[in-house]
């Protein structure tokens, strides 16, 4: 929700202008109904932002998966996409050390190990991540994949999968059982998100 001069939205304590005046940072907090209708600003709600990677607009989400009409013409979904930005994610990780296989071809040496396993365990992960991509159903699903926050706050859960939540006593530090103040709000935890796709490895130091 906002203020709005016609289909532009306007910022709170900021100064702005239209073309015939000047308005203070304070001017639409300080300013009656009768001043803002008087040169047309109105309260409503603003039409949202969007992900363009992966919507056309708020609520409407890009194709997932590739789709060919009947004249046989195909049109490309985002986990192809999205394959095929993993595959030039692992191009750029694996790029800065081709010397080293270079030079250990022209001059008959060997590979350090510890950047032969880098090289494999980043195609590895590229293989990893687009099954994981392939598995996605939707396309929120598909974002949070890639750029979901590493860690989640959830409630806790028992060994049965119920959710855990406040006990309605707590022992307070003179050991005297007293009413909890929180009793019957759920338990929360941080964890790592498991919704998030494989790491990429780290190059070797």
């Amino acid at each position: 929700m906002g203020y709005y001069l016609g289909s532009r939205a306007l910022p709170m304590d900021r100064p702005w202008k239209t073309e015939t005046a000047q308005y203070p940072a304070n001017w639409l907090r300080l300013s009656s109904t009768a001043d803002r209708a008087a040169i047309g600003v109105t309260w409503g709600a603003d039409e949202g932002t969007w992900d363009q990677r992966f919507y056309w607009g708020v609520d409407n989400p890009k194709q997932l998966d590739d789709a060919t009409d009947e004249d046989g013409n195909t049109t490309t979904g985002l986990k192809t996409q999205w394959k095929a930005t993993q595959n030039q994610i692992a191009g750029t990780l694996i790029a800065p050390s081709d010397w080293r296989i270079i030079k250990a071809k022209e001059t008959s040496t060997n590979i350090p190990s510890v950047w032969k396993t880098y090289r494999a365990a980043v195609r590895t992960s590229c293989n990893t991540r687009q099954t994981e991509i392939d598995a996605c159903t939707t396309v929120e699903a598909l974002k949070e994949l890639l750029f979901g926050s590493a860690t989640i706050t959830r409630q806790q859960t028992d060994a049965d999968g119920n959710g855990v939540v406040e006990p309605d006593t707590i022992v307070d530090d003179d050991a005297n059982e007293v009413a909890n103040p929180v009793a019957g709000e759920p338990v929360m935890e941080t964890v790592a998100n498991p919704n998030i796709a494989t790491a990429w490895p780290t190059e070797p130091s």
